[in-house]
């Protein structure tokens, strides 16, 4: 049974260390959650170690320097991990050998950004490409926009890999835009070969546990996302706690929450979340 809380501070105490979802729990891919900048002011008072675990195509620094443009002190977290630096890692350690790679990406010039000491080079070309890389998309993009490219990947049977596997994210106002994971999917339903990065898959979560140095059950991983954040805590053998302003906002009301929560864990054939709290404070 999920635990309804009113902050975050009244089980900080419980953890060793926190790990925060960026998008719909710190900001809404815009400006800060109204509460959220003094909820970590007082979680870096605590002895509590915290970290930042994102689904985002950029690598870790990148993502970083975004929190602290917000307003955020992102000094008091103990590591930052993105898909997106979960993937440079395998490129770099030799795990993914492809070296020829067409990139989608949100920007002009993120893929080249995020290849930066690799040995790999980017094309224009799809037929040249030995893979696709999906960073991200263009705020706006419809869900066939990339068909015809999917195609040509598909008759060259070109992996497709997704630095980025959220299907959708926050944007100012409770609006929501496609993200690289549905684009991910659709390949993934056309035949194609898709290797996704980031949550729910177990690996970045390991990856984030070794840096903490903290034992499973007493990191607590606080997300949106039941699919992303809850599902893959649950996985990674961490508690969890549901945010409920973010992705789900439509799917649960305020006067029957606990029996929203519950809807919303037998719909993703998972336990429900351990803890939730309206928002980050």
């Amino acid at each position: 049974m999920t635990q309804l809380v009113d902050s975050i501070g009244q089980i900080a105490d419980q953890f060793d260390a926190i790990v925060l979802d960026q998008w719909g729990v710190l900001h809404d891919g815009s400006a800060p959650y109204p509460a959220a900048l003094d909820a970590l002011e007082a979680l870096a008072a605590c002895s509590v170690k915290l970290g930042v675990l994102s689904n985002s195509g950029k690598r870790a620094a990148p993502n970083a320097d975004r929190i602290a443009a917000m307003g955020f002190d992102a000094t008091v977290f103990d590591c930052v991990m993105t898909s997106g630096e979960a993937l440079w890692r395998s490129f770099a350690t030799g795990a993914e050998t492809a070296k020829t790679l067409f990139a989608i990406e949100g920007k002009a010039g993120d893929a080249e950004h995020w290849a930066q000491g690799l040995p790999v080079t980017m094309t224009n070309d799809p037929m040249k490409a030995e893979a696709i890389l999906l960073m991200g998309l263009p705020d706006g993009t419809p869900p066939d926009a990339y068909d015809v490219l999917l195609q040509t990947a598909l008759a060259g049977q070109l992996p497709l890999y997704c630095s980025n596997p959220d299907f959708s994210s926050p944007r100012g106002g409770g609006t929501y835009v496609m993200s690289p994971g549905a684009l991910a999917d659709r390949y993934a339903k056309m035949g194609g070969t898709v290797h996704l990065y980031g949550k729910p898959h177990l690996p970045i979560f390991a990856s984030m546990q070794t840096v903490l140095g903290c034992a499973a059950p007493r990191i607590l991983m606080v997300g949106d996302s039941m699919h992303h954040d809850i599902a893959g805590a649950q996985t990674a053998g961490w508690a969890s706690l549901l945010i409920r302003c973010g992705i789900h906002a439509p799917d649960i009301d305020e006067n029957s929450i606990a029996a929203d929560v519950n809807a919303l864990a037998l719909a993703n054939a998972m336990p429900a979340p351990d803890f939730s709290l309206s928002d980050l404070r």
